[in-house]
């Protein structure tokens, strides 16, 4: 069964460039939860830092500053991994580091502004519903049938398509939607449904990398595969924190 995913980091085009040649190392599930676990450290080390100056008054401003730094550089560097797949054992590490510097210093504003355990919570509730989409895997509870991929691909972009508006539009003085800050009914559906995408993308990411860990691919693609579920698990997190940061107001 051919799959797809609208998660550029994973698709068919992509994983085609990287055939291991006779005789090399090729790519391996363990190989890619290792390097997973790898950069996970790595993300987590950098947001300790920007986390505890944050909580400095006479250094929460370079915080502040070191984490935009980290989500222009982060940004760069995801783009620069997903169209060069071999500078993955380089990128990824780094990309990581930034990303790392840029929730470190989120997970302290919403720590600060909201209730003292937010953070701990949403890390808590990332890692319950990674493990939860992991089982339902494992046990073909849940598939990524061609429909499912399909469907979930659709509403990712779509999730996509409007922060990418609400982003570009703020640029310009125009205010973002108050659902997607108030503790509202239709805000905390909405992060609800987001939550939801983002942890059915874990369900893609797992079976492509499980499918293309069996056709052999390049060893530096284990690097790349946890670079791609790296992507998936921050954007989970933050959606959660977003949403306990709308129930909080109610």
């Amino acid at each position: 069964m051919e799959l797809q995913s609208s998660n550029p980091t994973l698709n068919e085009r992509t994983f085609g460039l990287a055939r291991v040649g006779m005789g090399e190392p090729a790519m391996t599930i363990q190989g890619t939860v290792n390097k997973a676990f790898i950069l996970l450290a790595v993300l987590v080390v950098a947001a300790t830092w920007t986390w505890s100056k944050a909580f400095e008054p006479s250094t929460a401003g370079l915080a502040n500053t070191i984490g935009f730094i980290g989500l222009i550089v982060g940004g760069i560097l995801a783009f620069i991994t997903i169209f060069n797949q071999k500078w993955s054992p380089i990128t990824a590490p780094i990309y990581a580091a930034c990303e790392g510097l840029v929730l470190g210093s989120i997970s302290a504003y919403f720590e600060i502004h909201y209730y003292h355990g937010i953070v701990v919570q949403a890390v808590g509730l990332t890692f319950a519903v990674t493990f939860a989409m992991l089982l339902a895997y494992k046990t073909g509870w849940i598939q990524a049938t061609p429909m499912f991929i399909k469907g979930v691909s659709i509403a990712g972009m779509g999730i996509g398509i409007f922060y990418g508006i609400v982003m570009i539009a703020s640029f310009f003085g125009i205010h973002q939607p108050g659902f997607l800050y108030q503790g509202t009914p239709l805000g905390i559906a909405f992060s609800l449904f987001a939550v939801g995408i983002a942890s059915l993308f874990l369900i893609i990411d797992f079976t492509l990398i499980e499918s293309y860990s069996r056709e052999g691919l390049a060893k530096y693609m284990e690097w790349y595969g946890a670079f791609s579920l790296m992507l998936t698990l921050v954007w989970l997190y933050l959606e959660i924190l977003r949403l306990l940061s709308k129930m909080n107001r109610r």
